[in-house]
């Protein structure tokens, strides 16, 4: 008689929400047939008796948003750890290099996380270039349909606009493939790419003073490296056009805060922000009530039901694992180097 492989031992590592906000009921059933699921409570503490427990026998660890750091000490007391699988985006924070010098196989649900980001950014450029916020800012204050639109004469509308791209990241080639449609210029700033490339991709490669001065609206997708940190700084938005918007859905950190508070402040540019530095500003901060601002509270990626899209992401990529196949969504060391 031959005997059965032992189910690989399964734990979850994140919070403060539980499974099922990453995991719908399908996708948490897929799971249980072929791992064994250690404790349906994610693990929030790597030093507490009962997480020991998991660790010393755990082969695959689901990990989220709140992992606590992975270093040597947790891979010393997890054996036979073959396989970490993040349903979230960067990996970057709380991943130490051990892991990788120990050969656990990591993969993330980036990819998936980009969907809704590279959405919102879509629905941003257009509402932007539409002037959708100062035409509901006028009506509501005017409340005459006549004044506000049909005595209009300005440039609001998409038709031969100039959309600059910033960073040519996973979500930034998805926000260019998502303007395909529409009959906008995309002009592309990203040092890693070439003319070829970015030609290819759809857009036209240019520095980022020739992108902040020609376009109508500017999305930022690079990521937060010491060589982008304040790299939108004040002589930057001075070049953008008056009545220009920016949008930011990558790190706040990319922009000079102050320069872009000032910027804003004067009235002369608009801004869509789903990011900031401080994440959280300062209860006084303008930027809660400019009108010439919308500002969201860092939701444009996985939220409310997307979180299932990178649940089920991780899903297929442990049923890989299981299979022997490649994983499709693989972290390395090199690619870490130019994360956020």
């Amino acid at each position: 008689m031959i005997a059965q492989k032992a189910r690989p031992a399964l734990a979850f590592a994140f919070g403060p929400f539980g499974v099922d906000k990453l995991f719908d009921a399908s996708d948490a059933g897929r799971l249980s047939p072929s791992c064994r699921i250690i404790t349906d409570l994610p693990i929030r503490d790597f030093t507490t008796a009962e997480a020991k427990r998991a660790l010393a026998e755990v082969e695959i660890l689901v990990t989220g948003w709140g992992c606590p750091m992975i270093d040597a000490a947790v891979l010393d007391a997890a054996p036979a750890l073959r396989l970490i699988a993040h349903a979230a985006g960067s990996v970057k924070h709380f991943i130490a290099p051990e892991v990788f010098e120990r050969g656990v196989l990591v993969t993330n649900a980036a990819d998936a996380n980009a969907v809704p980001v590279a959405e919102f950014t879509l629905a941003a450029i257009l509402f932007a270039n539409q002037q959708v916020f100062r035409f509901g800012r006028d009506y509501s204050c005017q409340r005459s349909f006549v004044n506000v639109s049909q005595h209009y004469d300005g440039k609001a509308g998409n038709w031969a606009k100039r959309v600059g791209i910033v960073g040519a990241s996973r979500i930034g080639r998805r926000v260019i493939e998502l303007l395909r449609p529409f009959n906008v210029d995309i002009l592309l700033h990203d040092p890693l790419m070439d003319v070829g490339e970015a030609r290819r991709i759809g857009a036209t490669l240019v520095s980022l003073e020739e992108l902040m001065e020609s376009c109508d609206t500017v999305s930022i997708h690079a990521p937060l490296l010491a060589s982008t940190r304040g790299m939108i700084d004040a002589g930057m938005l001075a070049r953008m056009p008056d009545g220009a918007t920016l949008i930011n859905t990558a790190r706040g950190g990319i922009v000079d805060g102050a320069a872009l508070e000032a910027e804003l402040v004067s009235g002369r540019l608009w801004a869509i922000l789903d990011v900031t530095e401080p994440e959280t500003p300062p209860a006084a901060s303008p930027l809660y009530t400019l009108e010439n601002v919308l500002m969201t509270p860092h939701i444009a990626g996985a939220i409310g039901s997307e979180r299932h899209r990178l649940g089920r992401l991780v899903v297929e990529e442990i049923e890989r694992y299981l299979a022997g196949a490649p994983l499709r969504h693989s972290v390395t060391v090199e690619g870490l180097l130019h994360q956020a």
